[in-house]
């Protein structure tokens, strides 16, 4: 068992995403003073560069059976050519450890719930629902039922992991091993296996998850809204608003049903064969979102795609952007894996973005397609509250035994922990490991619809909490990453949607013959009685799921008249499609400003790549335009606040990092959801989701008799107070924050990004933090704009979740694409492609994307020979 000679070290591998940030207790003054004495005589300088990956001459690595080449960009992008399929992901897994290791093992003891091995018992309650939740349980499962030749890619990276391994151990694998020793100098780096790859899908299934939180909070706050406040706080889709991503379904030929795509109506799921000081978290939930990822303001992605008649070439264009927690490193590594002669034997030629970790591309192009995806927002978990006595619980009138197993938690400087974990037929049980949902038992609501209601005639018994999620049922994406890339037409793409099931993604798709399409993939249920807005009785088998829906029946266009589809976590179909898909999808804004800028842009010229990354860029702020048109010719008497009022009169909506309206704009928004919603409130209403604010705020403006204008505990009666007392607020708070003079305020500063490492940027131990840590960059955006840098209402500013890459694929000339992502290839602090990607993302440009062979020559400045060892 790992040691720690004085205590456990800090764990947050999301930057701080909002004021409850992921910590861990703190470091020895001894460690501090330990590592400036090493600054201080320049052995840090040492430790940093021995880890740094060889990237010319010659390797001798043992397994590999043909020699591969691994040219390298000037930005340290790597493009691999190997004669076999082995040799291509072999060199994979051997690259992505030069370049990422740290991440990858820190990554793993996440996903395993194994993070105390590491840190300490701190870290006790975040590993306790994590195993819970059993993913890397799934993920073994998953690695069983792999294919022959699928196994064989997993097999095959982890073997180039471990070659890496093999010669490098501690703080020559990276930097935080040598932080790491400081206070757990037994620790020791364990192989690499494929469950370890494919448990990070879980993690990513985690990051995209859905309405948990949404469902949760309504069911929290049942005790202190109407049901009639609840609906107004949460309104269903503008539909007469914003656009739909598949106006009319399109008939496609050929149905697509592969193995794994699971229909069933039984409880159980069945394949079927067809064609010096940290901070504790508060919550445990937002311990697990700061380890893996938030679905907090600003999660979503933004993907489009246009036809050749919309093109200046005659070929579309593909653009696409995810927007993720802010990492460092970025989440992303980008690569090519090119097979030296493209055969049967050896089929792969493809580039984009993937993971470290995991084979594969995850988002690219190969030689004839290019896809993208931005999150389905489909309900795919749902909360039951259950009746438990004992070891059973109560189902349809019967007793049934609880299935109950025991994990053994390894802690680093602490003797192990027992951890029983107990789980109902919809899925394990959680009240007990969060504040939450251990709340939700204690007072429990159920309902549907948004109504909500207290649970009638329950059984005798305890209240519990369970969760389903499609996520915890063995799935097919780990063999979904390796058929997109091979995907030839719009058919072979559809088959590899259709394994596409967790998580579910909207998927973009375009290609070299000219067409473009689009495809709802994954494992979506169907429900009975309930529809996942609240939690439903776990007694009662009628709220259950009863199936999947048939991928021949998910949305699905192609070629549609309009000539583009734009993905943004919007609506996927209207109302009148036959399944229930969720209450809760993004309300729309971004995808309508994206088709408005296509529109626009289209009627004026033929569109290029460069369109595109403008449209990328778009910073138009939708509630400034309607802030800005409710205090048109309002005045307060104030002369300082009526100057900075007046800042919105000539502004052109836009977020733009050196605007002082934005930064007005901004605070006054902040200002004004915090005053009619939460201060001077006998019960505060939840602030996430300003897409969701900007529906409500936009109803309240243009309804001046409603009562949420009036707020005794402000003082304040009616509209025109409540906007009055808002301006003089903002000006008030930006003041203190950035001067009284309005002319020399900017939005990029008060938005900046603090680029901070996952694991010891948040340390509390400066020097450390120094080590890892990068910015603060001023940046535009904001939360529901194109641009979504967002950030989070009621606590603060700075940006938290960001476009974590963007790209634009021309199918014209695969070599006239651009990329780029939130920092650089490589994980190690002070390399040179440690950040050299930043600056470029935070001005929204891309940079060249070679990928013909001869472009990739071109464009290589480090070429590394992996042979096999005598």
């Amino acid at each position: 068992m790992s040691k720690t000679a004085t205590g456990p070290v800090p764990v947050s591998p999301r930057k701080r995403s909002r004021a409850r940030t992921m910590g861990l207790i703190a470091y020895a003054i001894l460690a501090g003073i330990v590592v400036i004495a090493l600054v201080a005589v320049g052995a840090v300088a040492w430790t940093i560069q021995r880890s740094f990956p060889q990237l010319s001459g010659e390797v001798a690595l043992a397994g590999l059976e043909n020699e591969v080449t691994v040219q390298r960009d000037a930005l340290g992008i790597p493009v691999i050519t190997a004669e076999t399929t082995h040799d291509l992901f072999y060199a994979q897994g051997f690259v992505h450890a030069q370049d990422r290791f740290w991440e990858m093992d820190f990554r793993r003891h996440v996903t395993a719930g194994r993070v105390s091995e590491l840190f300490g018992e701190s870290q006790l309650a975040t590993d306790k629902f994590l195993r819970t939740l059993g993913w890397h349980d799934v993920a073994e499962q998953e690695v069983e039922a792999l294919d022959e030749t699928v196994r064989g890619y997993y097999d095959a990276y982890a073997e180039g992991v471990n070659a890496y391994l093999a010669d490098h151990d501690g703080s020559a694998v990276s930097l935080e091993y040598a932080v790491l020793g400081l206070q757990n100098p037994d620790y020791e780096i364990e192989p690499w296996t494929p469950a370890d790859s494919v448990a990070w899908l879980k993690a990513m299934a985690w990051d995209l998850r859905g309405n948990i939180e949404t469902e949760t909070e309504r069911a929290l706050m049942a005790p202190d809204f109407t049901p009639e406040q609840i609906a107004e706080l949460y309104p269903s889709y503008p539909f007469d608003l914003n656009p739909v991503i598949v106006p009319k379904i399109t008939p496609v030929d050929g149905a697509i049903a592969p193995v794994g795509m699971i229909e069933h109506t039984d409880a159980a799921p069945r394949a079927v064969t067809a064609s010096v000081q940290w901070q504790e978290v508060e919550g445990v939930v937002e311990a697990v979102s700061a380890l893996v990822g938030d679905v907090g303001e600003g999660i979503g992605s933004n993907s489009w795609v246009v036809s050749g008649a919309l093109t200046e070439s005659g070929m579309p264009l593909l653009a696409n952007d995810p927007h993720l927690g802010a990492d460092m490193p970025s989440v992303w590594h980008q690569i090519g894996l090119r097979c030296a002669t493209v055969s049967e034997a050896c089929p792969f030629d493809v580039a984009g973005f993937g993971f470290s970790g995991l084979p594969g591309v995850v988002i690219g192009h190969n030689a004839h397609i290019a896809w993208g995806f931005t999150n389905l927002t489909t309900d795919v978990t749902d909360l039951y509250i259950e009746k438990v006595e004992g070891d059973e619980y109560w189902r349809d009138g019967v007793l049934q035994p609880l299935d109950v197993r025991t994990e053994t938690i390894a802690v680093a400087g602490g003797d192990p922990v027992e951890l029983e974990i107990r789980s109902t037929v919809h899925g394990p049980i959680l009240s007990g490991l969060t504040p939450d949902f251990t709340a939700m038992a204690a007072d429990p609501y159920t309902g549907t619809g948004g109504i909500v209601v207290t649970p009638a005639d329950p059984p005798a018994g305890e209240y519990a909490v369970s969760l389903q999620w499609t996520a915890l049922q063995p799935g097919t994406a780990a063999s979904a990453i390796f058929d997109m890339g091979l995907a030839q037409d719009f058919t072979g793409f559809r088959a590899a949607a259709a394994l596409f099931d967790v998580p579910a993604q909207n998927l973009i798709y375009a290609d070299t013959s000219g067409n473009i399409g689009y495809q709802t993939p994954g494992r979506l249920p169907i429900r009975g009685a309930g529809d996942g807005s609240l939690p439903q009785p776990g007694w009662d088998s009628t709220y259950d799921w009863t199936g999947y829906i048939p991928f021949a029946e998910l949305p699905v266009a192609f070629n549609p008249d309009e000539g583009y589809i734009v993905t943004a976590n919007n609506a996927i179909v209207g109302p009148e499609y036959p399944y229930f898909l969720t209450n809760d999808w993004d309300y729309g804004w971004r995808a309508a400003r994206i088709g408005e800028l296509i529109e626009r842009k289209a009627a004026k010229h033929k569109l290029t790549a460069d369109d595109m990354r403008d449209i990328q860029s778009d910073q138009q702020f939708w509630m400034g335009i309607r802030l800005a048109a409710a205090y048109d010719g309002f005045e307060t008497g104030e002369a300082d606040v009526d100057a900075a009022i007046d800042l919105l009169r000539t502004w052109d909506a836009q977020n733009a990092g050196d605007s002082a309206a934005a930064a007005y704009a901004n605070v006054l928004w902040d200002e004004l959801v915090q005053n009619l919603f939460v201060r001077g409130r006998e019960a505060a209403a939840p602030l996430a989701g300003q897409g969701r604010l900007f529906l409500v705020v936009g109803g309240l403006l243009e309804n001046p008799d409603s009562p949420w204008w009036d707020n005794t505990g402000l003082d304040v009666s009616g509209q025109q107070e409540m906007l009055e007392r808002t301006a003089e607020g903002a000006y008030k708070r930006l003041a203190k924050l950035q001067g009284d003079r309005p002319d020399r305020w900017n939005w990029g500063d008060l938005h900046a990004l603090t680029l901070t490492n996952g694991t010891f940027g948040e340390s509390g131990v400066k020097p450390i933090e120094w080590l890892f840590n990068r910015g603060p960059y001023a940046v535009g955006g904001g939360g529901s704009v194109v641009d979504a840098t967002g950030w989070t209402l009621g606590e603060g500013f700075e940006t938290v979740t960001v476009p974590s890459m963007r790209m634009v694929v021309d199918l014209a000339d695969f070599d006239a694409s651009g990329w780029n992502h939130l920092t650089g290839a490589s994980g190690h602090a002070f390399h040179a492609d440690y950040t050299d990607q930043t600056s470029a993302w935070q001005q929204a440009q891309l940079t060249p994307w070679a990928f013909s062979p001869d472009a990739v020559a071109a464009a290589a400045t480090d070429t590394l020979t992996l042979v096999p060892a005598s």
